[in-house]
């Protein structure tokens, strides 16, 4: 737990007492350390409470308080007998808190006199959810006695890209929304999940379009970042991320183009799979570029998540039981990390213990340019006559992306596909049946008040590192594995094709080595 600032004497002590009873329920303890008297002060977003009486009523009627760790301290001592403390607060079902106290000491004893909690988003933020239900689609079987099969109680976040039967794609976009038709079906994809027993919970918001990395859309606004509030959050499958990393969601559905699953996973330090192409059916699904584009999935369970592959791909980890032991590391991905992101993943390569072989990689620069030029004519053959033909619908960063895909020429795409066709070879004979790992991303996410032109290099630096497994249409696995300036950036394993449960697999056996555990 980070500290900042110094205990007076017997603070630390009393505030730990607090936290324990918190966690307890302990009411007469909790009582007992809020100042007595008609001034004693809580609020929280529901509203204010004044007096040690009131305060003590609604502690005793609402049953305790979510789980949660204390992962920070703020200690400012405003005077020999008061001191404000604000301590963050991670939930141990996803999201994060704060709760900053006033302490007085009176006759010797330390006591509350005003505290204000800032808890977890509430269940119904617009800038994540869509459409929202109790369940929005229940699951298979679900009567009674509730849903029934392997899945039953998980809570799914379905992107806005994606069928979900009587209800419309949004796509990230008011106006595409509002000419859309009622889909008549689930995507397999969503079908697959309520067969199993899971519920949809909602449609999550998406960057427009999925023509996005970062998680801002021009309607919605930025979706919030779970893991680190002052940072963006990531996309395009940006709400989903956000609810599963909130606890508002146990899985989010997603597609992943160029690294829409993968990002929001290492901002919001959570687990992402990005399928090999083809896996699982895109079928009800809104493309953006079919040659890349993937279905996957967003966790805070590793378990769940290697669960859900196994229903929706099935028992493929025999492919690897011929892979080699070595992790597979290129200088070139090493080096388009950050410096610091560097180093926290090769000292998490040391703590996993495997042995390492180096490999050489095609130029990321020519990864990068030919997953965009490709997908930015795929893009502009899907949507582009719809934005062109609505000018002001979509928001300035998407519509530039749309200006450029439609500057694309005839010649420069053909010249791309070729190049894809050589570039697949390649990647595909360089991993083999091993496995390469690196920094998901360059770095941890940017903050939520960087400019347009600052998030617009991030992505340039990231589709360097996230083009490797698109270009390959090979899967790829973010873990939740290393912390940067305060902030969660994920590992990246990508892997053979057809291997997505075997590289689950060996991502949860890497996470779970002694060593590796926090």
């Amino acid at each position: 737990m980070r500290l900042t600032g110094t205990w007076p004497a017997g603070l630390e002590s009393a505030f730990h007492r607090y936290e324990d009873a918190l966690m307890r329920d302990d009411t007469a303890v909790l009582d007992a350390l809020f100042e007595p008297g008609p001034d004693t002060l809580r609020g929280d977003g529901a509203g204010l409470l004044r007096g040690h009486e009131q305060i003590s009523a609604f502690r005793s009627a609402r049953g305790g308080v979510a789980r949660r760790v204390l992962i920070g301290v703020d200690v400012q001592v405003l005077g020999p007998d008061a001191v404000l403390v604000v301590g963050e607060s991670r939930f141990l079902d996803g999201g994060r808190g704060l709760q900053t106290q006033l302490w007085c000491r009176t006759d010797g004893t330390w006591r509350i006199r005003t505290a204000h909690v800032t808890g977890r988003a509430p269940a119904f933020d617009r800038s994540v959810w869509r459409v929202l239900g109790a369940p929005l689609v229940p699951g298979s079987g679900s009567g009674p006695g509730g849903a029934s099969g392997p899945l039953a109680g998980v809570r799914v976040a379905v992107k806005d890209l994606i069928a979900v039967r009587g209800q419309v794609i949004g796509a990230g976009n008011p106006t595409w929304r509002a000419q859309a038709d009622i889909e008549d079906e689930h995507a397999p994809a969503v079908a697959m999940l309520l067969d199993a027993g899971a519920e949809v919970t909602g449609i999550a918001r998406s960057d427009e379009f999925a023509y996005g990395l970062a998680g801002r859309n021009a309607h919605s606004g930025t979706t919030p970042n779970g893991a680190a509030p002052r940072r963006i959050g990531g996309g395009s499958t940006s709400g989903s991320a956000s609810a599963v990393a909130l606890g508002q969601a146990d899985l989010g559905l997603g597609t992943d183009t160029a690294g829409s699953l993968r990002v929001p996973a290492s901002y919001q330090g959570l687990w992402g799979l990005r399928t090999t192409h083809g896996a699982v059916s895109r079928t009800g699904v809104l493309p953006l570029a079919q040659t890349f584009d993937t279905v996957g999935w967003l966790t805070r369970d590793p378990e769940l998540l290697r669960q859900v592959v196994g229903i929706a791909i099935g028992g493929t980890a025999e492919r690897q039981r011929e892979a080699e032991d070595s992790l597979l590391l290129s200088d070139a991905l090493l080096d388009a990390a950050e410096p610091d992101t560097r180093t926290a993943f090769l000292a998490w390569v040391e703590r996993v213990g495997r042995p390492v072989r180096s490999v050489v990689l095609p130029d990321l620069d020519d990864l990068a340019e030919t997953l965009r030029v490709v997908q930015a004519a795929e893009a502009h053959r899907n949507h582009g006559d719809w934005v062109t033909e609505h000018p002001g619908a979509v928001g300035a960063d998407v519509a530039e992306r749309f200006a450029a895909a439609a500057a694309v020429t005839a010649e420069q795409e053909s010249a791309a596909r070729a190049r894809l066709v050589e570039l697949r070879t390649v990647l595909r004979r360089v991993v083999g049946h091993g496995v390469l790992a690196f920094p998901t991303v360059p770095g941890p996410a940017p903050d939520r008040t960087a400019d347009t032109a600052a998030v617009l290099v991030t992505r340039r630096a990231t589709l360097r590192m996230t083009s490797v497994a698109g270009v390959g249409g090979l899967p790829a696995v973010s873990i939740p594995a290393l912390r940067v300036d305060d902030a969660p950036v994920g590992v990246c394993l990508v892997g053979p094709a057809g291997a997505d449960l075997a590289l689950v697999d060996l991502a949860i056996d890497l996470s779970t080595t002694p060593a590796t555990r926090s």
